[in-house]
């Protein structure tokens, strides 16, 4: 079966639904933009590792099979001093085309077996915010924080199916000008491939509506399964209290219990240009009947909510998001939603490459928990916009800007957000 390569006007923007990420732009012609290699052969060709044809052209107007795909791979996998990260996802793409590969010649299973088995990737981070909001005198309260964070990401191979991953954190708030400093291991998870359905069981990050509702961690199981229409499976628990933008929950800490119960289905649909969703969650926990505002009437310990979301890429360049969601059991501050236009996007590898986005947000704090919006936060509304550049190779500086009010009260509401990423 023939596997073509993907096309240019496709590659930076048919990624995950309502991200304010963006994607790396792919020199090759019609690779699926739902198989996972995508990423990864657009970086590896940025990076210079993977390289086309004998002339050191890609043939844009012929189709790819998986066997000439597998001889770029070998020609990479032939290089010396590949760094960390391109050797981890040449060792992915070598698995991906391991037949192809041993038919060239190319032992797979021998090259793995002297492959390190643990992988480590991360970053070191500058973060500056400086949040306004206006008082009942109407003047504005003003907080500056100032935090350094190292992160790092370690995967291992447990076998040809399995990988462990975690998370650990270190964090110092430079604006208390301390000695101490916050380690935590933020998650920890065994990831499971088998074909087109994956697995994960652990401390594992969100898999649904991760942007507008949860940017966080649930300790429980997921499972994925599907090509172009994708069905996920979510259950655990969720910790509310990790929270830091979800006001309605720290005014709830008088709450019994600060963690949730946490079932979630979703549909997600990808192809081409186009990318549409849905999902719904159920939780359940003691710190909704302590929400301020949450129920009007007889108080309720489950909130309900339902999403729906939406993306096209017009070219490589313009995306347009959208994304909605609403909780069936709260009375008060129960929609959220998310309108963004995206333009290009800094690549982390390529210096000098850039992006921006205009976005409209309404983060009811009684559904949107925990958005990971960084300038817009959970009880406001208003407009956002923000922009990143790569100073140099694996350096990222991001700035945004937020301007709206607090749903409670309709006070003002601003925020500056300034980050400076060094990833390895």
């Amino acid at each position: 079966m023939k596997k073509t390569i993907v096309s240019a006007l496709t590659t930076a923007l048919v990624v995950g639904a309502a991200s304010t990420t963006f994607a790396a732009t792919n020199p090759f012609q019609d690779v699926p933009s739902d198989h996972w290699a995508y990423d990864a052969v657009a970086q590896l060709a940025n990076d210079g590792v993977i390289e086309g044809y004998a002339d050191g052209t890609f043939k844009g107007d012929k189709q790819i099979t998986r066997y000439e795909m597998a001889q770029m791979v070998a020609k990479a996998m032939a290089k010396q001093n590949v760094s960390g990260n391109d050797k981890a996802l040449l060792d992915k793409l070598s698995a991906e085309f391991a037949d192809e590969l041993n038919n060239l010649g190319v032992r797979v299973s021998n090259l793995e077996k002297n492959a390190d088995k643990v992988k480590w990737n991360g970053e070191a981070r500058y973060t500056y915010t400086s949040q306004r909001e206006e008082n009942a005198a109407g003047s504005k309260d003003r907080t500056n924080d100032n935090e350094l964070l190292f992160r790092l990401e370690p995967s291992a191979e447990v076998n040809d199916n399995w990988h462990v991953n975690a998370r650990i954190d270190a964090s110092t708030d430079l604006k208390s000008d301390n000695t101490k400093s916050d380690v935590s291991l933020k998650r920890i998870w065994a990831d499971g491939q088998y074909g087109n359905t994956n697995i994960k069981l652990g401390k594992l990050p969100m898999q649904l509506d991760k942007d507008l509702l949860f940017d966080d961690e649930i300790s429980g199981a997921s499972l994925s399964t599907g090509k172009d229409l994708k069905l996920t499976l979510q259950a655990g628990r969720y910790d509310m209290t990790g929270s830091t933008n979800n006001t309605a929950v720290e005014a709830a800490g008088a709450a019994d219990n600060d963690t949730a119960s946490m079932q979630s289905v979703g549909l997600q649909y990808g192809k081409d240009k186009l990318s549409l969703g849905a999902a719904y969650h159920n939780l359940e926990s003691d710190n909704f009947k302590n929400m301020a505002g949450y129920r009007n009437g007889e108080a309720s310990d489950k909130a309900q909510i339902w999403s729906a979301n939406a993306r096209y890429a017009f070219d490589k360049n313009v995306a347009l998001a959208g994304t909605y969601a609403e909780n069936a059991k709260a009375d008060n501050y129960k929609k959220a939603g998310s309108v963004e236009l995206d333009y290009k996007g800094a690549e982390d590898a390529n210096k000098g490459t850039w992006g921006a986005y205009a976005a409209y947000r309404h983060l009811g704090q009684n559904v949107a928990f925990d958005p990971s919006y960084d300038g817009a936060w959970a009880g406001t509304k208003g407009w956002e916009v923000g922009t990143n550049y790569t100073l140099a190779k694996n350096t990222v500086a991001t700035l945004k800007y937020f301007n709206g009010e607090k749903l409670d009260g309709g006070k003002d509401a601003e925020k500056l957000f300034g980050r400076v990423e060094f990833k390895f």
